[in-house]
């Protein structure tokens, strides 16, 4: 590995090297701010240098979410066949032109740095010259501290070696947990951004489960691997998380996902600029909708007592009401005259028809008797 990664440590060496003889001439040489800010600006340098990776990498996880539903419809066309189904998914990406490590680019690159400046932090704390950095460089490196911790010291050290290196167990291990909680804190903080602020709520996809996902384990890897890293690695580590974390708010806010929240937030910043121009169909239908709000009215409040009786007469009403009243009344008892002596001829009538049947019901009962030849 040292073979393979030899010129790397020349590099990241020689770049601490000529960072630290320019914050040497502002502070200490042998102090911890000239020795951390030399790592703060090699982890500056690099990711500028990783700028066109990191829009590249943007670029490529936004055309991911986008075919999210495409590889659905893939993966459940080609269930059975998975040969066939990887033969689609390499012909949509090409279609595309979609790379799915394209998102993995910025890590990846800055592996080698990240492996490298572990390297050379180790040989520091082993008392060995590494790259460019000598003897004496050597010996100003180990005599930095930061808040009290070597930068070549772990969590996981023994006393004795932490001693050796001019410090106590207990600072090491305070400035460590603080760096890894904050390292951590900044790495989860970055993910739930991006999911809660630049992802298409609208359309659910397992990418979006993915990325939840990794929103917790991430953290959880930082929390676990940190306990094995330099002092002078976690600074390394969080300065980078920390300039992932505003890297990747300025591009939510300038340029976020089509359909996300952060989307809505600029357009309405833009709409109270006045340097939105919407479309003439979609400035008709709202002034549509808002005329049809104002034009709504709402139905009038009634008491119990209107309710019951459909609203209040007027006086004229009451007055033809109470006439009504008197003329049904007289109605009334005409009726009730007539129906009087409807019944009373009903029963003189009856009277005489119950006779007459009596007369039929005697002659019905008389009857001939049969002849014997007809029996």
């Amino acid at each position: 590995m040292d073979t393979i990664l030899n010129p790397l440590y020349y590099a990241v060496s020689w770049i601490i090297v000529q960072f630290h003889s320019f914050y040497g001439l502002i502070f200490d040489p042998n102090s911890g701010a000239a020795w951390g800010l030399s790592i703060v600006s090699l982890v500056v340098l690099i990711r500028i240098c990783l700028i066109p990776l990191f829009v590249k990498q943007i670029k490529s996880t936004r055309n991911m979410q986008a075919l999210q539903p495409k590889m659905k419809a893939i993966q459940e066309r080609y269930k059975s066949d998975k040969q066939r189904q990887s033969e689609e998914m390499m012909k949509l990406y090409k279609e595309t032109g979609t790379n799915p490590l394209s998102s993995c680019l910025p890590i990846l690159a800055q592996s080698p740095f990240f492996i490298s400046l572990y390297q050379v932090l180790n040989h520091i704390a082993q008392n060995k010259v590494v790259g460019v950095i000598d003897q004496p460089l050597l010996e100003s490196a180990q005599k930095a501290h930061i808040f009290g911790a070597p930068l070549a010291a772990k969590f996981m050290d023994s006393a004795a070696k932490i001693e050796s290196l001019g410090a106590s167990v207990t600072d090491v291990r305070v400035v460590t947990v603080i760096m890894i909680v904050l390292m951590s804190a900044s790495q989860f903080f970055t993910q739930r951004q991006l999911m809660t602020k630049n992802v298409d709520l609208t359309v659910k996809t397992p990418f979006m489960q993915q990325q939840k996902m990794l929103m917790y384990v991430f953290p959880i890897m930082f929390a676990v691997f940190g306990i094995n890293f330099p002092v002078g690695v976690l600074v390394y580590w969080l300065t980078t998380n920390v300039w992932t974390m505003g890297q990747q708010m300025f591009v939510i806010r300038r340029n976020p996902t089509p359909g996300s929240k952060a989307f809505e937030e600029r357009q309405e910043r833009l709409r109270a600029k006045g340097k939105l121009v919407e479309a003439p169909a979609e400035i008709a239908a709202k002034k549509a909708a808002e005329e049809a709000r104002q034009n709504r009215q709402q139905p009038k409040r009634q008491t119990k007592a209107k309710r019951q009786t459909g609203g209040a007469p007027a006086a004229g009403g009451t007055q033809r009401t109470r006439a009504g009243s008197a003329d049904s009344a007289e109605g009334g008892a005409k009726k009730q005259s007539l129906e009087k002596k409807d019944t009373q001829d009903g029963k003189e009538k009856g009277g005489a028809s119950g006779s007459r049947t009596a007369k039929s019901g005697q002659r019905k009962g008389q009857q001939r008797p049969k002849h014997p030849s007809k029996k």
